[in-house]
């Protein structure tokens, strides 16, 4: 029996304001435990909530980047339970007026994963297991959360996986949050289940909580998928529950049965206002929106004349993309630029927070500049790169390397005596070239840059001393 995976996902964004959402803490990563609360966000007796205008607006470019309607007036609930991270017993949510409702992200397949709408709420404390004993750090608590709510559209592990990363990269891309999983500013709660290929009515669904790898997801969808499948090979029945991924075994646990929203009782925040936002607002925070990452990927690939492997890996950070433009701003042949950026430049980012931050010396002006002079032919690829690396030393520009005698060249009639005598000297390396071994004309054309101190033209040093082989 064929049985197809049926997937949502709910994942929390964490907000990158710097005051938490009902009260002025920090939202700092890090700190001592217990030290970036106070009485608000400790839920304690007489104390009032106060909504963080820029919650609002960064939940409204979110959903303006997932091509979601925005609510003009919304509301903030109160979603009840009893669990140690949560000291006021309920979590401040949204409930029937989420404030972004009905949008899409588009995968590369062209087909789009339903956004059945984004929240605002505020995240919980977190709990450390040691030695038995459990602890609560409530600096989490208040931190400001979107949370964007699919449909179950996904059907395979490939999907969940590009829709997440290009969540990530939207999420980077308009500002509102650093996204960095290893820190918990994303998280993701999968929905799956199986059905029988053909079947119109969904299985019964598990959700697994919590989880902050994209590796982890993709095992863990894996090992509840085929664990579905099992059950319902072998005539069983599928419990709907809460189950969280144990990354060591490699399979999934029971941690409670899946609560329905009747569980939570929901009802309206007394302490909070209605959330208004005019028109003219959304319009304001739309235009503040920068180029998305789709639209940038089309420009550099159908404007710039880029092959997709290069532009996707320069949009994969925000900063990087920018470099590029940055620099290409002159250049004709913008692949030029970009095979320079994906070598040289980024082999002195060797991590991806280097990448993210684009943490080198170098201006893309002075990147500019150099590759102007090799695409107007007053340098070769040998100088440019022996520049290159001078300049990603010092964060000089390329004047301080190459001199306007360095850009003369080498005359064709100097050129051709040089070739001569790499021929002449060069005799078994010119016997391994015409015995078949390509890598041996290598060493000719490395004596004569090295004769010319990189000035040659080594395509058509190539050239003569191909002619002063074939006719000697």
């Amino acid at each position: 029996m064929s049985y197809e995976l049926v997937a949502g996902l709910e994942t929390h964004v964490e907000l990158s304001t710097k005051a938490k959402i009902f009260c002025q803490c920090t939202t700092e990563f890090g700190g001592d435990p217990n030290t970036h609360c106070c009485p608000i966000c400790m839920g304690m007796p007489g104390t009032l909530p106060k909504l963080n205008k820029k919650v609002v607006e960064y939940a409204v470019k979110a959903g303006l980047a997932t091509n979601c309607k925005i609510r003009n007036v919304s509301k903030m609930d109160r979603k009840n339970y009893t669990y140690p991270d949560l000291p006021k017993a309920y979590q401040i949510s949204q409930f029937d007026k989420p404030i972004c409702y009905d949008g899409y992200i588009k995968l590369s397949s062209g087909k789009n994963i339903r956004i059945n709408r984004i929240h605002i709420e505020e995240d919980a404390g977190k709990l450390i297991h040691e030695g038995g004993d459990t602890y609560i750090d409530y600096n989490r608590g208040g931190v400001p959360l979107i949370e964007i709510v699919t449909e179950p559209d996904f059907r395979s592990i490939d999907e969940v996986i590009e829709y997440l990363e290009k969540l990530r990269l939207i999420m980077k891309y308009i500002g509102v949050s650093d996204v960095k999983m290893q820190e918990g500013s994303l998280r993701c709660d999968v929905n799956i289940s199986a059905r029988k290929k053909g079947d119109e009515k969904f299985g019964t669904r598990t959700e697994i909580k919590n989880m902050n790898s994209l590796n982890f997801i993709a095992k863990a969808m894996e090992y509840e998928f085929n664990r579905h499948v099992d059950i319902l090979e072998s005539g069983g029945v599928i419990d709907q529950e809460t189950r969280r991924y144990d990354s060591a075994l490699n399979i999934t646990e029971s941690m409670r049965d899946k609560e329905d929203e009747d569980d939570y009782r929901y009802f309206r925040d007394p302490d909070l206002v209605n959330i208004i936002i005019s028109e003219e607002e959304i319009n304001k925070l739309k235009v503040e929106l920068p180029q998305l990452p789709d639209k940038k990927l089309d420009i550099f690939m159908n404007e710039y004349g880029l092959p997709k492997d290069d532009a996707d890996l320069l949009i994969k950070y925000k900063k990087i993309a920018e470099y590029f433009e940055e620099a290409s701003k002159g250049i004709k042949n913008k692949k030029l630029v970009s095979n320079y950026i994906l070598s040289q430049v980024y082999r002195r980012m060797p991590t991806d927070s280097d990448k993210e931050e684009c943490s080198v010396s170098l201006p893309p002006k002075y990147l500019g500049e150099l590759i102007s002079l090799l695409e107007n032919k007053k340098i070769n690829s040998s100088m440019a790169s022996q520049a290159l690396e001078k300049m990603l030393d010092t964060g000089k520009p390329v004047s301080e390397f190459i001199s306007k005698k360095d850009m003369e060249g080498i005359d064709e009639g100097l050129l051709r005596e040089i070739c001569l005598r790499a021929v002449d000297e060069n005799k078994e390396a010119v016997e391994s070239y015409l015995g078949g071994k390509e890598k041996a004309f290598g060493a000719i054309i490395g004596y004569i840059m090295k004769e010319t101190r990189g000035k040659a033209d080594p395509q058509k040093a190539a050239e003569i001393v191909k002619e002063i082989i074939k006719t000697s």
